[in-house]
């Protein structure tokens, strides 16, 4: 694996691999989990997006990070940077399985990778790209800090899904941080 692993109170996030495979494709074939990111998908596509994923540790340095449940050694989901060519911003994105959603997962682990964004990448500014009705999903970003800066589109093929950019800079992160 390339990357680094970075560890909270219940979690682990290390790069994506192929062990997670079984895993991912079960995530990305859940309608509910799926529901606001682009809807379920076979496991043809799960491959493909898994691959472009941890393939993006190798050409950029940074993606998403598997999320590990400390306790169970289960994959539960990815969260982590993400800026694929023609993205809105330097985001980190969330994704969490339906089985481990509402445990505060989603925002320890959004910390971490915020943090590892800010601190390691030196990242200026993070956006969250999140559709209008994805009131979980809002709740976080709102939770750590971002404010809606509005409509922005994706590349293609994903130039089709509304999405609005919930944001902030590094330096409001940090001063939040450490209140």
């Amino acid at each position: 694996m390339t990357g680094p692993t970075l560890t909270t109170e219940r979690l682990i996030l290390r790069p994506l691999s192929g062990e997670d495979f079984e895993a991912w494709a079960a995530f990305y074939a859940d309608p509910e989990t799926m529901r606001f990111l682009g809807g379920p998908q076979p496991r043809s596509v799960a491959w493909r997006s898994l691959c472009t994923m941890a393939g993006a540790w190798m050409v950029r340095g940074f993606s998403m990070f598997a999320v590990i449940e400390r306790a169970s050694g289960e994959w539960i989901g990815r969260i982590g940077p993400w800026q694929p060519e023609g993205w809105p911003g330097t985001e980190v994105g969330w994704g969490l399985s339906r089985d481990y959603a509402g445990r505060g997962y989603a925002r320890e682990a959004a910390v971490a990778a915020i943090d590892y964004a800010v601190d390691v990448l030196g990242w200026s500014e993070v956006i969250h790209t999140i559709h209008p009705d994805n009131a979980p999903s809002i709740r976080l970003a709102q939770g750590l800090g971002a404010t809606n800066r509005g409509p922005v589109t994706l590349p293609a093929p994903l130039d089709g899904f509304r999405v609005d950019a919930w944001g902030q800079s590094a330096a409001d992160w940090r001063r939040r941080r450490t209140a």
